[in-house]
């Protein structure tokens, strides 16, 4: 578990996966699953690339309901944090 800081609060994440070598649609059907073997209120950590899973994670996680709390890009200018809690 990680912790970071937004807004002046500190987000906790439960769970973290990679998803930066997978492309869409998979990149959101493997965030799906982690999502699901979830509890409720936890947040799920996903490193994931610029473009379309960017776009598209975000959306959809949204679609079912999720928060996304937080986005943030990484060092390499490719890649970003995306921190999503569970509904």
């Amino acid at each position: 578990m990680d912790s970071i800081l937004s807004n002046n609060k500190s987000i906790t994440s439960h769970s973290y996966i990679d998803i930066t070598s997978d492309s869409c649609p998979m990149t959101f059907v493997k965030t799906k699953i982690r999502l699901e073997k979830m509890q409720s209120g936890e947040v799920l950590e996903v490193l994931l690339n610029e473009g379309e899973p960017l776009k598209n994670v975000p959306l959809s996680a949204r679609e079912l309901g999720h928060s996304i709390l937080q986005e943030i890009p990484q060092e390499d200018g490719k890649t970003y944090l995306l921190f999503i809690q569970k509904a």
